[in-house]
Order: C-alpha cells, then sequence, then structure tokens
C-alpha cells in the first residue's frame, strides 16, 4: 500500500477497511476475493471513474498485496486517487478477462479459492463463463456481500463525507423550492436545482434531480420533460447531493395556489411519520418494526393514498444509475435485519394517489447513533405554498427627467424585486 494523505479519507480508515475485509475473506476460507462492483472498489481504495462500463477489478488476496485490473485509460485513476501500487492494464483492443487470468496466474492465485461477486452488475454472466472455463484449476465461488458487510455500517469518516454531500442536497432543495411557479418548466427547476448543488461542493450525482408537476408526479421514477407548470398544480421534488460518491437524499413538495384538505391532511400524516421515525427508531429495532412504524402511519389515511414501495432504504456510495444501497438493506416487512449504530437511511414516507392523481412526498436521511437516530438536515418540512399565478413586478415611478442624476430605466429594471416565496402552509 502506498501510505498518501491526499485522499478522500485518512489512510488509517482504508487500512481499517482492507483488515475487516481481510478477515471475512479468512472466515469463508478463500485465499483471493475479485471485486468489480464500482462502489465496493470506491470503498476500499478511494478509486472512482465514470468508465467503470469497461471491466475493472480489484483483486484482494489474503495476504500478499492487492491489485488493480484497468482499462490503459483507467489506470491514471488508480496512481491519482488511490494506495494501489500495483495495476495490470489492458489497452481497447486487449481482452479484460484474459488480463485478470493472467494476473491470477502471475501472483500465483490459479489454484487457489477465490471469491468473486456473481451478483455484479459490472461482472455479466459472458465473462464469468470466461473465467470458469479459462481458470479451470482454481476454485471459483460467489463471495458476493462480502464488502457491503463493511459498507452498512458507515465510520464517523464516513459520516462526516455524507454531512458535507447533505450541503449541496439542501442547497438543491432550496433553490428549487424558490424557482418553482406557474409558467416555468420542469427542466428550469431541474437546471436550478443542479447549479445549486454544484456551487454548494456538491458532485455529480448517481442520479439527476427528479422533478414532476401535476399529473406527471403519478409516473414512478419519472423526471424532468421539459412540461411547463400550471397554476394550481403541485411540484414534487426529490434531491439527491453527492461529495465523493457519498449521497444523501431528501423529498419535498410545493403547491402553487390553495393548500386543499387532501393535500393537508397528507402533509401532516407524512410529519407525524417522520416524528415518530426520530422518536422511535433506534439500535435494537428490526428492519421490519421500522417499516410497519411508518407504514402504519401513511395506509392510515383518509385521502386514497398509499405507500407502495419500502419506507426507506440505506444510503451511501452510490454511482449511476442508482444512489441508493437498498441491495445491501431496505426497509420492507418480513426483514429481520437489526438496525446498529452508524447505519444511514434514506426514510421514504411518501404518500402515492392522494386522491386518485396526485404524488407528494417529505422525506429525510437519517443517521442510527447509539441512542436513537438524527437527521442530516435543518431544512423544514412542511409544504411550501406559494400562489397559483406568478406575482406581477411593481411599476416603478421613473422621474421625468433622467439626465440629471435620475434613474435609467436599465437601472429601474434591476431594481424590480422578484417574487417573493409565500409562507408555508399552517402546521
Amino acid at each position: 500500500m502506498i501510505e498518501r494523505d491526499d485522499m478522500t479519507f485518512t489512510f488509517g480508515e482504508f487500512q481499517r477497511r482492507l483488515g475487516e475485509l481481510r478477515a471475512r475473506i479468512a472466515e469463508r476460507c478463500l485465499d483471493a476475493v475479485v471485486i468489480t462492483d464500482p462502489e465496493n472498489i470506491a470503498y476500499l481504495t478511494d478509486y472512482q471513474t465514470t468508465g467503470y462500463s469497461f471491466f475493472q477489478a480489484l483483486v484482494v488476496p489474503l495476504e500478499k498485496e492487492p491489485f488493480m485490473i484497468t482499462r490503459s485509460l483507467e489506470e491514471s485513476n488508480v496512481h491519482a486517487r488511490t494506495w494501489v501500487e500495483l495495476t495490470r492494464p489492458y489497452p481497447d483492443t486487449g481482452d479484460a478477462i484474459q488480463m485478470l487470468v493472467d494476473a491470477l496466474r502471475e501472483f500465483g492465485l490459479s489454484d487457489k479459492r477465490i471469491g468473486y461477486e456473481r451478483n455484479s452488475y459490472f461482472f455479466p454472466a459472458y465473462q464469468q463463463d470466461c473465467i470458469h472455463t479459462t481458470l479451470k484449476n482454481a476454485k471459483l465461488m460467489d463471495c458476493f456481500g462480502i464488502v457491503e458487510e463493511g459498507r452498512i455500517c458507515k465510520s464517523q469518516e464516513e459520516i462526516a463525507v455524507m454531512r458535507r454531500a447533505a450541503l449541496a442536497t439542501e442547497a438543491g432543495m432550496k433553490a428549487g423550492i424558490e424557482i418553482c411557479q406557474p409558467g416555468i418548466t420542469e427542466n428550469e427547476i431541474a437546471a436550478e436545482i443542479s447549479a445549486a448543488m454544484f456551487r454548494a461542493g456538491g458532485e455529480t450525482p448517481a442520479v439527476m434531480p427528479y422533478v414532476t408537476s401535476g399529473p406527471r408526479t403519478m409516473i414512478g421514477h419519472a423526471t424532468f420533460e421539459g412540461r411547463t407548470v400550471l397554476p394550481n398544480e403541485h411540484v414534487f421534488l426529490e434531491v439527491g447531493g453527492c461529495y465523493r460518491r457519498y449521497h444523501t437524499a431528501m423529498m419535498r413538495t410545493v403547491i402553487l395556489g390553495e393548500l386543499s384538505d387532501a393535500m393537508y391532511q397528507s402533509q401532516e400524516i407524512m410529519k407525524r411519520a417522520l416524528k415518530e421515525i426520530h422518536r422511535v427508531v433506534q439500535p435494537g429495532m428490526t428492519v421490519s418494526d421500522v417499516d410497519n412504524l411508518v407504514r402504519n402511519i401513511i395506509m392510515d389515511n383518509q385521502v386514497g393514498a398509499s405507500l407502495i414501495t419500502r419506507s426507506g432504504y440505506s444510503i451511501g456510495i452510490a454511482f449511476p444509475p442508482s444512489w441508493d444501497e437498498g441491495y445491501i438493506i431496505s426497509l420492507k416487512q418480513g426483514n429481520s435485519a437489526v438496525l446498529k449504530p452508524g447505519m444511514t437511511f434514506h426514510m421514504i414516507p411518501w404518500m402515492w394517489g392522494i386522491e386518485g392523481d396526485k404524488t407528494c412526498g417529505i422525506s429525510d436521511t437519517i443517521e442510527i447513533t447509539d441512542d436513537g437516530c438524527r437527521s442530516f438536515f435543518n431544512l423544514d418540512h412542511d409544504f411550501v405554498v406559494k400562489p397559483a399565478a406568478a406575482e406581477a413586478p411593481k411599476a416603478i415611478e421613473l422621474p421625468n427627467d433622467t439626465s440629471a442624476g435620475g434613474s435609467s430605466s436599465a437601472e429601474a429594471d434591476s431594481k424590480t424585486s422578484k417574487p417573493k416565496r409565500s409562507q408555508k402552509a399552517a402546521s
């Protein structure tokens, strides 16, 4: 390992992660593991690239030095970002899997017990078949989840990085709320959210902001498509800020017009769910317990809405196409996994199908602490209620003579105030 002080985390943090992984390798009676999931590689080494559609792997032997297989272009990321000393790059005209096989032979692993992530998105069946047919003397075993066991509970260094991501999330959401008004497009809202996230120090998120308005809020995972927001509609916003590949996320809702009884009831139900999460959730609870807590509150409504998904999911390191770690742990019925300090979740007590044609959300990202949980955010939970029509700028009287120190028309325009955000609905 190359000891360096310019990585996202301290060198000691990476040593701890690698040491704990090796302990799990030994528990499974393996001699080495081949890690191909981009999030897992980033967790262990600080390596990241947008070029992960090309095969890449970190090989961690039980005792010897780890090494990486990458496309030749991506080798620069290994040297620039990580503690990894040994690399075996392959050219664009080369065979990535053959390079992996050759490297395993070179480092004396070709006849050993080797674990690999059988369920990795980025190690497809065709490539796995090539390994099995080429590396005939090795015993190849599925080790999917062996890195995730370390990722599920975040260290304090990771929590600090997630708080940096939360600054971007909150900045983006505030900007999105601020610009929402009739006549603006969903794309313009998304542009403001993105610009604010990046100005706040955020980096490219795994998913760009979800922005839908009116009837489009009923389309699962739809996002901005150029639609113009109309008066008396609502806008659903879901923002995931990113810093060094770590994410936090939140949902909020903007009402452009009167707050109907149904929407007010929905707001209060979601707020109650979040309040109960912060009052009750603590280490020792099962995932199923938490899901039941949230689900029972959301489903007890008179507005026709449902919670049609899990009630939350682990969140942390992510590359596109998703910002969640839900494949590691999701809050859903029947899951007996137990909450532990350091776990982080995006809690989503959202409501689908209010009065049959509206979806709204208020969500939070939380950290499980030693005696409870706490939010990464400070932003208010209430729906933001704005006028159904954009406020016209007030006319400014110009002096008859602008030549003797009076305001010019351009100066007058600069003094025209923008519409101010209306007060939120009373809670």
